[in-house]
Protein backbone atom coordinates (compact mmCIF):
# COMPACT_ATOMS: atom_id res chain seq x y z
CA UNK A 1 0.00 0.00 0.00
CA UNK A 2 1.59 3.30 -0.92
CA UNK A 3 1.44 5.65 2.06
CA UNK A 4 2.21 9.36 1.65
CA UNK A 5 4.47 10.79 4.96
CA UNK A 6 4.04 14.13 5.87
CA UNK A 7 6.45 14.88 8.95
CA UNK A 8 7.67 18.00 10.48
CA UNK A 9 10.53 17.29 13.05
CA UNK A 10 11.50 20.11 14.58
CA UNK A 11 14.23 20.17 16.71
CA UNK A 12 15.98 23.06 18.24
CA UNK A 13 19.16 22.97 20.21
CA UNK A 14 20.44 26.34 21.90
CA UNK A 15 23.84 25.88 23.79
CA UNK A 16 25.05 29.07 25.53
CA UNK A 17 28.47 28.75 26.32
CA UNK A 18 27.94 31.45 28.98
CA UNK A 19 29.57 29.40 31.53
CA UNK A 20 30.08 32.28 34.29
CA UNK A 21 25.89 32.91 33.25
CA UNK A 22 25.30 28.88 34.53
CA UNK A 23 22.34 28.66 31.47
CA UNK A 24 20.65 25.38 31.21
CA UNK A 25 20.42 23.12 27.96
CA UNK A 26 17.04 23.75 26.20
CA UNK A 27 14.36 20.65 25.85
CA UNK A 28 14.17 18.80 22.38
CA UNK A 29 10.59 18.48 21.06
CA UNK A 30 9.39 15.73 18.87
CA UNK A 31 6.37 16.33 16.99
CA UNK A 32 4.24 12.92 15.81
CA UNK A 33 4.48 13.15 12.07
CA UNK A 34 0.61 13.34 10.49
CA UNK A 35 0.02 10.33 8.02
CA UNK A 36 -2.64 10.53 5.07
CA UNK A 37 -3.81 7.20 3.00
CA UNK A 38 -4.29 7.01 -0.15
CA UNK A 39 -6.78 3.94 -1.25
CA UNK A 40 -5.21 1.91 -3.67
CA UNK A 41 -7.26 0.76 -7.34
CA UNK A 42 -7.61 -3.08 -5.77
CA UNK A 43 -9.07 -1.13 -2.66
CA UNK A 44 -11.79 1.00 -4.32
CA UNK A 45 -13.20 -0.82 -7.48
CA UNK A 46 -15.29 -3.02 -5.13
CA UNK A 47 -16.86 0.22 -3.49
CA UNK A 48 -20.79 0.28 -4.88
CA UNK A 49 -21.66 3.67 -6.23
CA UNK A 50 -24.16 5.67 -4.36
CA UNK A 51 -27.50 5.62 -5.26
CA UNK A 52 -29.45 8.38 -6.20
CA UNK A 53 -32.55 8.82 -4.50
CA UNK A 54 -35.64 9.07 -6.24
CA UNK A 55 -37.43 12.50 -5.98
CA UNK A 56 -41.26 12.18 -6.32
CA UNK A 57 -43.09 14.43 -9.09
CA UNK A 58 -46.02 16.07 -7.64
CA UNK A 59 -49.34 16.74 -9.50
CA UNK A 60 -50.08 20.10 -10.36
CA UNK A 61 -53.35 21.41 -9.64
CA UNK A 62 -55.55 23.93 -11.05
CA UNK A 63 -56.88 26.93 -9.83
CA UNK A 64 -60.42 26.62 -8.03
CA UNK A 65 -59.74 22.23 -7.85
CA UNK A 66 -58.55 20.09 -4.75
CA UNK A 67 -57.38 16.33 -5.15
CA UNK A 68 -60.39 14.24 -4.77
CA UNK A 69 -59.81 11.82 -1.34
CA UNK A 70 -61.30 9.20 -3.02
CA UNK A 71 -59.48 9.63 -6.12
CA UNK A 72 -56.56 12.08 -5.92
CA UNK A 73 -58.24 13.34 -9.18
CA UNK A 74 -58.26 17.15 -9.30
CA UNK A 75 -62.64 18.08 -9.18
CA UNK A 76 -64.13 21.34 -8.01
CA UNK A 77 -62.96 22.78 -4.37
CA UNK A 78 -66.98 23.72 -3.46
CA UNK A 79 -67.04 19.63 -3.35
CA UNK A 80 -64.05 19.33 -0.83
CA UNK A 81 -66.78 18.77 2.49
CA UNK A 82 -69.26 17.27 0.23
CA UNK A 83 -70.20 13.44 1.96
CA UNK A 84 -70.33 10.79 -0.98
CA UNK A 85 -73.21 8.22 -1.49
CA UNK A 86 -73.00 4.84 -1.47
CA UNK A 87 -75.70 3.36 -3.91
CA UNK A 88 -76.37 -0.31 -3.48
CA UNK A 89 -76.52 -1.57 -7.30
CA UNK A 90 -78.83 -4.81 -8.11
CA UNK A 91 -75.73 -7.26 -10.39
CA UNK A 92 -78.68 -9.82 -11.22
CA UNK A 93 -78.37 -9.98 -15.20
CA UNK A 94 -81.99 -8.74 -15.70
CA UNK A 95 -80.61 -5.90 -14.31
CA UNK A 96 -78.63 -4.72 -17.09
CA UNK A 97 -77.73 -2.71 -18.51
CA UNK A 98 -76.39 -0.35 -15.39
CA UNK A 99 -76.62 3.55 -15.75
CA UNK A 100 -73.95 5.76 -13.96
CA UNK A 101 -71.64 2.94 -12.63
CA UNK A 102 -68.43 4.63 -14.45
CA UNK A 103 -69.03 7.72 -12.99
CA UNK A 104 -68.63 6.31 -9.56
CA UNK A 105 -65.18 6.74 -7.63
CA UNK A 106 -65.12 3.28 -5.70
CA UNK A 107 -66.70 0.13 -6.90
CA UNK A 108 -67.23 -2.55 -4.39
CA UNK A 109 -68.34 -6.06 -5.81
CA UNK A 110 -69.75 -8.41 -2.73
CA UNK A 111 -71.47 -11.81 -2.50
CA UNK A 112 -75.08 -10.82 -1.78
CA UNK A 113 -76.51 -14.16 -1.05
CA UNK A 114 -74.91 -17.18 0.08
CA UNK A 115 -78.02 -18.98 -2.36
CA UNK A 116 -78.47 -18.11 -6.21
CA UNK A 117 -74.51 -19.32 -6.92
CA UNK A 118 -73.48 -16.50 -4.40
CA UNK A 119 -74.81 -13.57 -6.63
CA UNK A 120 -72.84 -10.62 -5.83
CA UNK A 121 -73.96 -7.13 -5.30
CA UNK A 122 -72.46 -3.94 -6.23
CA UNK A 123 -71.69 -0.45 -3.85
CA UNK A 124 -70.34 1.75 -5.77
CA UNK A 125 -69.02 5.49 -3.66
CA UNK A 126 -69.61 8.48 -5.73
CA UNK A 127 -68.23 12.01 -4.50
CA UNK A 128 -69.84 14.69 -7.19
CA UNK A 129 -73.34 12.86 -6.84
CA UNK A 130 -75.03 16.20 -8.20
CA UNK A 131 -73.72 14.93 -11.85
CA UNK A 132 -76.01 12.05 -12.11
CA UNK A 133 -78.34 11.60 -14.77
CA UNK A 134 -78.88 8.03 -13.86
CA UNK A 135 -77.56 5.24 -11.06
CA UNK A 136 -78.99 2.26 -10.27
CA UNK A 137 -80.85 -0.10 -10.80
CA UNK A 138 -81.24 0.55 -7.03
CA UNK A 139 -81.61 -2.35 -4.88
CA UNK A 140 -81.34 -3.45 -1.05
CA UNK A 141 -78.45 -3.28 1.09
CA UNK A 142 -76.68 -5.56 3.69
CA UNK A 143 -75.09 -4.82 7.20
CA UNK A 144 -71.84 -5.42 5.64
CA UNK A 145 -72.20 -2.90 3.03
CA UNK A 146 -73.69 -0.12 6.11
CA UNK A 147 -70.28 -1.04 8.14
CA UNK A 148 -68.33 -0.46 4.91
CA UNK A 149 -70.02 2.93 4.04
CA UNK A 150 -69.46 4.12 7.16
CA UNK A 151 -66.12 4.23 6.36
CA UNK A 152 -66.43 6.81 3.80
CA UNK A 153 -69.08 8.79 6.14
CA UNK A 154 -71.25 8.35 2.87
CA UNK A 155 -74.87 8.25 2.95
CA UNK A 156 -76.15 5.04 2.18
CA UNK A 157 -78.84 4.95 -1.34
CA UNK A 158 -80.97 1.49 -0.93
CA UNK A 159 -84.43 0.29 -1.35
CA UNK A 160 -85.32 -1.69 1.88
CA UNK A 161 -83.32 -5.59 3.29
CA UNK A 162 -83.51 -7.74 5.67
CA UNK A 163 -84.43 -7.09 8.54
CA UNK A 164 -80.72 -7.61 10.33
CA UNK A 165 -79.95 -4.11 9.29
CA UNK A 166 -82.26 -2.63 11.49
CA UNK A 167 -80.01 -2.92 14.72
CA UNK A 168 -77.60 -0.73 12.39
CA UNK A 169 -79.43 2.09 11.54
CA UNK A 170 -80.34 2.40 15.11
CA UNK A 171 -76.75 3.59 15.34
CA UNK A 172 -76.09 6.93 15.10
CA UNK A 173 -72.84 6.56 12.92
CA UNK A 174 -75.15 4.43 10.58
CA UNK A 175 -78.30 6.28 10.76
CA UNK A 176 -77.84 8.59 7.85
CA UNK A 177 -79.52 6.61 4.40
CA UNK A 178 -82.03 6.97 1.99
CA UNK A 179 -84.28 4.07 1.42
CA UNK A 180 -86.88 3.39 -1.64
CA UNK A 181 -87.40 7.19 -1.93
CA UNK A 182 -85.80 7.14 -5.48
CA UNK A 183 -87.49 7.75 -9.20
CA UNK A 184 -89.06 5.22 -11.43
CA UNK A 185 -88.04 4.60 -14.76
CA UNK A 186 -90.51 2.34 -17.15
CA UNK A 187 -87.70 0.13 -18.69
CA UNK A 188 -90.39 -2.79 -19.90
CA UNK A 189 -88.82 -4.89 -16.26
CA UNK A 190 -90.65 -6.15 -12.99
CA UNK A 191 -90.80 -3.04 -10.61
CA UNK A 192 -87.66 -4.43 -8.57
CA UNK A 193 -85.64 -3.08 -11.38
CA UNK A 194 -86.95 -0.01 -11.99
CA UNK A 195 -85.85 2.49 -9.25
CA UNK A 196 -82.92 4.62 -10.34
CA UNK A 197 -81.36 8.03 -8.85
CA UNK A 198 -82.14 10.59 -11.60
CA UNK A 199 -81.81 14.10 -11.21
CA UNK A 200 -82.77 16.06 -8.41
CA UNK A 201 -83.49 12.84 -6.39
CA UNK A 202 -80.65 13.70 -3.61
CA UNK A 203 -81.24 17.14 -3.49
CA UNK A 204 -84.64 16.65 -2.42
CA UNK A 205 -83.62 13.59 -0.16
CA UNK A 206 -81.51 15.72 1.68
CA UNK A 207 -83.67 18.63 1.69
CA UNK A 208 -86.72 16.77 3.32
CA UNK A 209 -84.23 15.17 5.95
CA UNK A 210 -81.90 16.57 8.43
CA UNK A 211 -78.63 14.70 6.91
CA UNK A 212 -76.32 16.89 6.59
CA UNK A 213 -74.44 17.44 2.99
CA UNK A 214 -71.06 17.87 4.22
CA UNK A 215 -68.98 15.55 6.37
CA UNK A 216 -69.78 15.05 10.17
CA UNK A 217 -68.39 14.17 13.48
CA UNK A 218 -68.09 10.60 12.39
CA UNK A 219 -66.00 11.51 9.47
CA UNK A 220 -63.12 8.93 9.83
CA UNK A 221 -60.23 10.83 7.65
CA UNK A 222 -58.75 9.96 4.11
CA UNK A 223 -59.08 6.33 2.96
CA UNK A 224 -55.97 6.06 0.50
CA UNK A 225 -52.74 7.25 0.58
CA UNK A 226 -52.29 8.07 -3.11
CA UNK A 227 -49.09 8.24 -5.60
CA UNK A 228 -49.34 11.03 -7.42
CA UNK A 229 -50.57 10.55 -11.10
CA UNK A 230 -47.35 12.07 -12.46
CA UNK A 231 -45.73 9.58 -10.85
CA UNK A 232 -47.11 6.47 -10.48
CA UNK A 233 -46.81 3.08 -9.11
CA UNK A 234 -45.03 0.67 -11.31
CA UNK A 235 -43.81 -2.19 -8.64
CA UNK A 236 -40.16 -1.64 -11.10
CA UNK A 237 -37.44 -3.82 -8.73
CA UNK A 238 -40.34 -4.84 -6.26
CA UNK A 239 -39.07 -8.32 -5.33
CA UNK A 240 -42.96 -9.63 -4.59
CA UNK A 241 -44.41 -8.04 -7.51
CA UNK A 242 -46.15 -10.37 -10.29
CA UNK A 243 -47.65 -9.56 -13.60
CA UNK A 244 -51.44 -9.42 -13.14
CA UNK A 245 -53.17 -8.83 -16.70
CA UNK A 246 -56.13 -10.75 -16.30
CA UNK A 247 -58.32 -11.60 -13.06
CA UNK A 248 -60.86 -14.14 -12.67
CA UNK A 249 -62.96 -13.92 -9.24
CA UNK A 250 -64.82 -16.94 -8.09
CA UNK A 251 -68.19 -15.65 -8.77
CA UNK A 252 -69.90 -18.41 -10.15
CA UNK A 253 -73.17 -16.84 -10.34
CA UNK A 254 -71.95 -13.77 -12.38
CA UNK A 255 -68.32 -14.50 -13.94
CA UNK A 256 -66.81 -11.07 -12.76
CA UNK A 257 -63.70 -10.29 -14.47
CA UNK A 258 -61.09 -7.84 -14.99
CA UNK A 259 -58.33 -7.69 -18.38
CA UNK A 260 -55.78 -5.45 -18.09
CA UNK A 261 -55.45 -3.04 -21.31
CA UNK A 262 -51.61 -2.27 -21.62
CA UNK A 263 -52.80 0.98 -24.00
CA UNK A 264 -54.41 2.92 -21.12
CA UNK A 265 -53.11 0.92 -18.44
CA UNK A 266 -56.79 -0.10 -16.72
CA UNK A 267 -58.58 -2.62 -15.84
CA UNK A 268 -61.73 -3.70 -17.66
CA UNK A 269 -64.41 -4.93 -15.90
CA UNK A 270 -66.49 -8.33 -17.78
CA UNK A 271 -69.66 -10.25 -16.39
CA UNK A 272 -72.16 -12.55 -17.50
CA UNK A 273 -69.54 -13.37 -20.64
CA UNK A 274 -69.46 -9.88 -22.31
CA UNK A 275 -67.60 -6.15 -21.16
CA UNK A 276 -70.13 -4.38 -18.58
CA UNK A 277 -71.47 -1.64 -20.57
CA UNK A 278 -73.34 1.69 -19.54
CA UNK A 279 -76.56 1.76 -21.11
CA UNK A 280 -76.14 5.05 -22.02
CA UNK A 281 -72.61 5.50 -23.08
CA UNK A 282 -71.87 2.02 -24.19
CA UNK A 283 -68.60 3.08 -22.19
CA UNK A 284 -67.35 0.07 -20.45
CA UNK A 285 -66.67 -0.25 -16.81
CA UNK A 286 -62.61 0.26 -15.78
CA UNK A 287 -60.28 0.95 -12.50
CA UNK A 288 -56.86 2.08 -12.25
CA UNK A 289 -56.68 0.17 -9.06
CA UNK A 290 -57.70 -3.48 -8.11
CA UNK A 291 -57.88 -4.32 -4.51
CA UNK A 292 -59.11 -7.76 -3.52
CA UNK A 293 -59.73 -9.16 0.15
CA UNK A 294 -59.58 -12.56 1.87
CA UNK A 295 -62.67 -12.21 3.94
CA UNK A 296 -64.14 -14.73 6.29
CA UNK A 297 -68.39 -14.52 6.87
CA UNK A 298 -71.43 -15.46 8.75
CA UNK A 299 -73.98 -17.00 7.84
CA UNK A 300 -77.16 -15.24 9.25
CA UNK A 301 -80.22 -17.54 8.33
CA UNK A 302 -81.44 -20.47 5.78
CA UNK A 303 -82.02 -17.94 3.40
CA UNK A 304 -78.70 -16.81 1.94
CA UNK A 305 -78.23 -13.78 4.12
CA UNK A 306 -74.84 -13.07 5.43
CA UNK A 307 -72.54 -11.05 7.17
CA UNK A 308 -69.07 -10.53 5.93
CA UNK A 309 -66.44 -10.47 8.85
CA UNK A 310 -64.66 -6.92 7.95
CA UNK A 311 -63.82 -6.57 11.66
CA UNK A 312 -60.28 -8.50 10.98
CA UNK A 313 -56.81 -7.78 10.74
CA UNK A 314 -53.97 -10.15 9.28
CA UNK A 315 -55.97 -11.75 6.46
CA UNK A 316 -54.42 -11.63 2.68
CA UNK A 317 -55.44 -9.98 -0.21
CA UNK A 318 -53.51 -8.28 -3.52
CA UNK A 319 -53.39 -4.99 -5.17
CA UNK A 320 -53.29 -4.88 -8.77
CA UNK A 321 -51.70 -1.67 -10.88
CA UNK A 322 -50.49 -0.88 -13.89
CA UNK A 323 -50.33 -4.95 -14.95
CA UNK A 324 -49.13 -6.07 -11.62
CA UNK A 325 -49.82 -6.91 -8.68
CA UNK A 326 -48.33 -7.22 -4.87
CA UNK A 327 -49.80 -9.11 -1.85
CA UNK A 328 -50.61 -7.38 1.06
CA UNK A 329 -52.52 -7.98 4.10
CA UNK A 330 -55.80 -5.48 5.36
CA UNK A 331 -56.73 -4.72 8.72
CA UNK A 332 -60.17 -2.90 9.82
CA UNK A 333 -60.55 -2.00 13.72
CA UNK A 334 -63.13 -3.07 15.88
CA UNK A 335 -64.47 0.71 16.04
CA UNK A 336 -67.97 1.30 13.55
CA UNK A 337 -66.30 3.70 11.09
CA UNK A 338 -63.15 2.78 11.24
CA UNK A 339 -60.89 2.66 8.61
CA UNK A 340 -59.64 -0.62 6.22
CA UNK A 341 -56.09 -0.42 6.01
CA UNK A 342 -53.79 -2.18 3.08
CA UNK A 343 -50.20 -2.87 4.05
CA UNK A 344 -47.41 -4.22 2.20
CA UNK A 345 -45.31 -7.41 3.40
CA UNK A 346 -42.83 -5.40 5.39
CA UNK A 347 -46.17 -4.09 7.29
CA UNK A 348 -46.09 -0.79 5.68
CA UNK A 349 -49.17 1.05 4.56
CA UNK A 350 -49.78 0.72 1.04
CA UNK A 351 -49.96 3.61 -2.08
CA UNK A 352 -52.51 3.67 -4.65
CA UNK A 353 -52.25 5.08 -7.87
CA UNK A 354 -54.33 7.95 -8.96
CA UNK A 355 -57.86 6.94 -10.32
CA UNK A 356 -60.86 4.63 -9.81
CA UNK A 357 -61.06 1.43 -7.34
CA UNK A 358 -62.50 -1.81 -7.65
CA UNK A 359 -62.52 -3.51 -4.08
CA UNK A 360 -63.84 -7.03 -3.58
CA UNK A 361 -64.01 -9.16 -0.78
CA UNK A 362 -63.38 -13.10 -1.55
CA UNK A 363 -65.14 -15.64 0.45
CA UNK A 364 -62.40 -17.71 2.33
CA UNK A 365 -63.55 -20.93 1.36
CA UNK A 366 -63.35 -19.94 -2.18
CA UNK A 367 -60.08 -18.15 -1.98
CA UNK A 368 -58.03 -21.10 -3.94
CA UNK A 369 -60.27 -20.62 -6.93
CA UNK A 370 -58.98 -16.79 -7.28
CA UNK A 371 -57.02 -16.96 -10.74
CA UNK A 372 -54.31 -13.83 -10.95
CA UNK A 373 -51.93 -14.38 -14.06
Amino acid sequence: MKRKVVSTLAVLLCFCMLGACGKEEATVEYVQPEIETIPTVEETKDEEPAQEEHVRIEDELPAGMYFSELTHLPIDESLKDQRPIAAMVDNEKTALDHFGINDADIVYEIMNSTQNDRITRLMVIMKDWGKIEQLGSIRSTRPTNILLAAEYNAVLCHDGGPFYIDAYFSKEVFKDHFSGIFSRVDNGKAREFTEYIMPGDLDKAFKNSKFSTTYTEYYPGEHFKFAPKADPITFEGEENAKTCTFIDLPFKHNGSELKYNESDKKYYYSEYGAPHKDGKTGEVLCFDNVIIQRCTFSQLDDHGYLIYNVIDSGKEGFYCTNGKCIPITWAKGGEDNSLTRFYDMNGEEIEINTGKTYITLIPSDSWDQLVIN
